[in-house]
């Protein structure tokens, strides 16, 4: 009877009087039979130890070699608005002022990050980070992204308005002019990027990824379309040297780097975008943090 009374209770969900009546006993014996079961250890209550966005700050930079990290506790509804307030807090720590360079990127995350809102930080300039695709989905208008970026920030705008991935024929006649040379030119410069931590586009369906990348549907993941594993080791693509986009080199001689992701989906992604170094600052949420901390 002991091992019933405990399945009913803890598994069933059934009150100890609902029990009682079940089993034709007294509501004084069931209470008495379920401390039984917790004493001969047949049912083991355990209170996890949850730990708090800052230490979950801290652990993701001792275990991933990170410059920063920062972990918001949200409902999983509203998460994504929630990691404005932690990327903001990284910008304005990173000293950006007149003339300083910001690239931004593509994807949901960032999207929803800059609709809910930049700090204030005068005279920054803002570029994309890639080139733009012929897509209408909302997630993937850099330009629109750069230039309210700006208007957040009181910064300037830069604009690329040539394809991220062109034709062979056509790559270096958009290079060549003058205002795409210019603004690409920026990313030798970077201060700063703020980058969406993708997993690779076959996921997002079909229209998202060219049939070249569609190969890479092993991929652990992708930042401005740099692919890698999990390990971090990069994976080229057929097409790749036509990208109009920053390069992983680039990425790793900007200062910080900030990464953007929510999913324990994407830890694989996460891993392999840090240990890529294509990314060196982290802002997740603490279901993502935790998942990532427990699969090292």
């Amino acid at each position: 009877m002991l091992h019933t009374v405990a399945k009913l209770h803890y598994e069933a969900d059934l009150s100890q009087v609902e029990i009682a009546r079940r089993l034709n006993v007294s509501a004084a014996t069931i209470s008495r039979l379920l401390r039984r079961a917790r004493d001969e250890g047949i049912v083991r209550i355990e209170i996890p130890d949850i730990a708090t966005p800052e230490e979950l700050n801290q652990r993701l930079v001792e275990a991933l070699g990170l410059k920063q990290a920062a972990v918001v506790d949200a409902p999983e509804a509203g998460v994504m608005a929630a990691l404005a307030a932690p990327v903001g807090n990284l910008l304005r720590d990173a000293g950006l002022k007149q003339d300083s360079v910001l690239a931004i990127g593509w994807g949901r995350a960032i999207r929803e990050v800059i609709q809910a809102g930049l700090p204030s930080l005068p005279g920054v300039i803002t570029v994309p980070a890639t080139g733009g695709m012929q897509q209408s989905a909302a997630h993937f208008q850099i330009n629109e992204f750069v230039r309210l970026a700006a208007e957040q920030m009181a910064g300037t705008p830069h604009f690329i308005h040539a394809p991220y991935l062109p034709s062979p024929e056509t790559r270096d006649a958009f290079l060549s002019d003058p205002i795409i040379r210019e603004n690409v030119a920026l990313w030798e410069r970077l201060d700063a990027a703020l980058v969406g931590i993708g997993l690779t586009h076959t996921a997002e369906g079909p229209s998202s990824a060219t049939p070249h990348e569609q190969a890479l549907a092993h991929a652990a993941g992708d930042v401005v379309r740099h692919y890698f594993d999990v390990e971090g080791h990069a994976l080229p693509w057929e097409g790749e040297d036509r990208l109009i986009a920053i390069s992983p080199s680039q990425l790793r001689a900007t200062p910080l780097v900030i990464g953007v992701a929510v999913s324990a989906g994407k830890v694989p992604a996460i891993l392999g975008a840090v240990r890529a170094g294509l990314v060196n600052a982290l802002v997740t949420d603490v279901r993502t943090a935790q998942a990532v901390l427990d699969s090292l």
